[in-house]
């Protein structure tokens, strides 16, 4: 409908006026998200706007007879002086002059128009156009204390702890400050839907808390249009649009004649759809405050009545204010929260780049134990695919799965960075692990080897609340033409929703970018510093010969050389200690004895450095020997001390036989056995000897093989039911003099004896390594064979 009556006051002859648009033009499927809602071309009745270019009136709402008992040819040929009396024109004009007004809705004063009533005039600038709305006021109000009323509100906000206490408090402010029968808070996902988490309602009616509604609720045009303008208000939504008129005739620019854009109108009269979707809904009178974070839109304050409901400009601004207050707010929080999230983030990947720079393999670095990948990122699973090698951590799909989503990642865009919360969505295979992982974020670290670092995050299984079908419904016409109808229930309605995950968050992909570049770099720090390596590598391997010759010489001569003085001093101190002990006072004698103490261990000190040093420097002469016999030799000579300790030595049978020096393989066995029997606390002590041979290691699931071991050795193992060894010394224990325990405890002794029997096992071109549980026992491993 037009909206007038040519006979009635107001009518607008055609010789001056012309109507901008022609109402009630439907919206349907293909043009909804472009429905042109900042240019409606009519208002809302309850007010008149005016619109001036200059001082000439060229656009006016049609509803002038009703409100000013003026026809519209009469407010466009006469503008404001009809309007306005002389004092307050000259008032009007004077505010327009000073005041900010592009784009910045002002309320000037309030004042009768024509004798009528009394109007609230609001102000503002679009381009050239000057553009005013006389909105009905109520007189005799008293006006509400704007600043005392959103202090108030403000210092309630600022005690709040949380978002959610936050949004609660919210509510019951707006609708302590405004009067309707309910107030929500409604908070926008990043997919476009919104969900309600705070609401204060009238007691009688139906809560909306929790409910989800759809994106398409509120279109894109909408949802700009209330970033710019943060008010918009509904008196009464079975209101009859009333359309606007613009002046015609020769000299009338035709920009004058074209709908106003009316982006920051109060009086802007809003979608058909819209006031459709709120009378289905029950509501009579709507407002919303907008909610804004970082020039985009948060969510919504909005407000619904039971019946017609026109706030006055002051309650208006209160509520306006309010909702900046609170979009400051929830930006101040969130980016608190964000910037925390970061700190952590960022300190996480120090620390790992850290570890990079300091641990020799990357994969270890990425991976060991610490600081991880699953310290780094938010998620419970966590993989990596680096130089062929699949290493998993936490919950994650199997090493298979994996390998196969690299090889789809393989195929997918030249992209560094991909994220997704339904990972089973895009690839298919991946929704038989969706409860692992729904959620991928991948880094490519490589583009010619394939390699990726992976993070999982499991299915969140939800039952979303939507307030109705959130399938917006269609009719189809007789024409077969689809129309937009709002739908007509919001009964709480639930869907399932499966296969998602929770959302990868900005900070997140932001710091896995981080990561890969600090990766990179690190592997290309190490590709140079490996070819400046290899320019060195072959002087330095003659040089390192060369050196360890003249070491493993210089061991020999000096401890050789140091035997003579020594015994001379350690006969000397035990003569002294024997002929002259009773002419000394106890002191004396007690540091003789140290003096022969000491002589003795530094004696014994040389005697295994001699050893040492000799095992490296004499040849060696390699046989085939079956270990069976070569055993068979060693428990012989140290029986009386296994018998003494009451020791049960058991040897698997059929040990293998192996091309070796046997005196020192013997010295080997002799050892290990040795301090198998030594370092035991149990009453039964219990020694096992065996091997697992090439061919057999799956059938040992626990034997976990060094690299570089090659597949055929054989891998012998001393076992014993000792004190065992704590993981952090397994690599001490074999350094030249060093002990784990006091000098006398468990017989004594050098602490050379497992650097020696290493230094047999590596000139036989095996290795040696040690697995243990502190207090159960030890198992010493090592091949023979290079």
């Amino acid at each position: 409908m037009t909206g007038h009556d040519d006979q009635a006051p107001g009518a607008a002859p055609p010789a001056l006026a012309v109507q901008v648009a022609r109402l009630g033009e439907p919206v349907d499927l293909t043009n909804c998200d472009r429905e042109p809602i900042h240019i409606p071309g009519a208002v809302q009745p309850h007010g008149v706007l005016l619109v001036l270019r200059g001082d000439v009136a060229v656009q006016v709402s049609g509803n002038t007879g009703a409100h000013f008992g003026l026809s519209v040819n009469d407010v466009l040929s006469g503008g404001l002086e009809v309007l306005l009396d002389p004092p307050t024109l000259s008032r009007v004009r004077a505010a327009l002059d000073s005041e900010p007004l592009r784009d910045n809705p002002l309320y000037l004063l309030s004042t009768p128009v024509c004798g009528r009533g009394l109007f609230d005039l609001i102000a503002h600038r679009r381009g050239e156009q000057l553009i005013l709305e006389f909105e009905t006021a109520r007189a005799g109000r008293p006006p509400v204390d704007s600043y005392s009323q959103v202090k108030r509100s403000v210092a309630r906000l600022n005690a709040t702890l949380d978002l959610g206490e936050f949004a609660v408090a919210a509510a019951e402010e707006v609708r302590r400050l405004t009067g309707f029968d309910r107030v929500m808070v409604y908070q926008f996902a990043e997919d476009g839907t919104g969900t309600v988490i705070a609401e204060n309602v009238r007691e009688d009616m139906t809560p909306y808390l929790g409910l989800r509604y759809p994106a398409s609720d509120i279109p894109q045009q909408a949802r700009a249009l209330y970033v710019q303008n943060m008010l918009r208000i509904i008196a009464d939504v079975t209101y009859d649009p009333v359309p606007m008129f613009a002046r015609q005739g020769e000299g009338v620019p035709d920009d004058m004649t074209t709908p106003l854009d009316m982006s920051y109108c109060v009086l802007r009269s809003v979608s058909p759809i819209h006031l459709q979707y709120l009378k289905n809904m029950g509501v009579h009178a709507s407002m919303s405050i907008s909610l804004v974070r970082g020039g985009a839109l948060w969510g919504l304050i909005a407000c619904h009545h039971n019946s017609p409901r026109h706030l006055p400009y002051d309650v208006r601004s209160a509520c306006e204010l309010l909702g900046q207050v609170a979009s400051v707010q929830i930006s101040a929080r969130q980016e608190q929260r964000d910037q925390s999230y970061q700190l952590q983030l960022k300190t996480a990947q120090t620390q790992l780049v850290e570890r990079m720079a300091e641990e020799s393999d990357l994969l270890e670095a990425l991976v060991g134990s610490g600081m991880n990948l699953l310290h780094f990122i938010d998620a419970p699973g966590a993989a990596v695919c680096l130089d062929g090698e699949v290493v998993l951590l936490g919950a994650t799909p199997s090493r298979t799965q994996v390998m196969e989503l690299g090889a789809w990642l393989d195929t997918q865009a030249e992209v560094d960075i991909l994220h997704t919360q339904s990972l089973g969505e895009l690839h298919a295979p991946a929704q038989a692990y969706a409860a692992r992982a729904s959620g991928l974020l991948a880094v490519k670290l490589s583009r010619s080897r394939h390699d990726y670092v992976m993070w999982f995050r499991p299915e969140e299984l939800q039952t979303v609340t939507w307030g109705g079908d959130p399938n917006k419904p269609v009719e189809v016409s007789e024409d077969g033409t689809e129309r937009l109808t709002p739908r007509q229930s919001f009964a709480a309605w639930q869907q399932t929703v499966r296969g998602r995950s929770a959302v990868w968050q900005s900070e997140e992909l932001v710091a896995a970018r981080a990561l890969r570049r600090a990766i990179m770099a690190v592997v290309l720090r190490r590709v140079e510093e490996l070819g400046r390596l290899n320019e060195h590598l072959e002087r330095s391997n003659a040089d390192l010969e060369r050196s360890n010759a003249d070491l493993d010489a210089f061991a020999y001569i000096a401890s050789h050389d140091l035997k003579e003085p020594l015994r001379g001093l350690h006969n000397y101190s035990a003569f002294l200690l024997e002929t002259y002990e009773q002419q000394l006072d106890e002191d004396g004698a007690a540091k003789l004895r140290t003096l022969v103490r000491l002589t003795q261990r530094m004696d014994d000190l040389i005697d295994s450095l001699l050893l040492y040093s000799r095992v490296g420097r004499v040849d060696l002469s390699f046989r085939p020997t079956d270990l069976n016999d070569l055993l068979v030799d060693v428990l012989e000579v140290i029986a009386p001390r296994l018998e003494q300790l009451n020791v049960q030595v058991q040897v698997q049978p059929d040990l293998p036989t192996l091309t070796i020096d046997r005196v020192r393989v013997g010295e080997v066995l002799s050892n290990l056995i040795t301090n198998a029997m030594k370092y035991n606390d149990k009453a039964q002590p219990q020694v096992q000897v065996g091997a697992v041979r090439a061919g057999e290691r799956a059938q040992h699931p626990d034997l976990r093989v060094p690299d570089g071991v090659p597949a055929q050795a054989h891998v012998l193992f001393v076992r014993d039911n000792g004190i065992g060894i704590r993981e952090k010394h397994f690599e001490n224990i074999f350094r030249i003099f060093k002990r784990l325990h006091a000098r006398d405890q468990f017989g004594g002794g050098t602490g050379a004896g497992l650097t020696i029997v290493r230094k047999i096992v590596e000139r036989h071109g095996g290795q040696i390594w040690v697995s243990s549980e502190y207090g159960q026992g030890s198992v010493f491993y090592f091949t023979l064979e290079a």
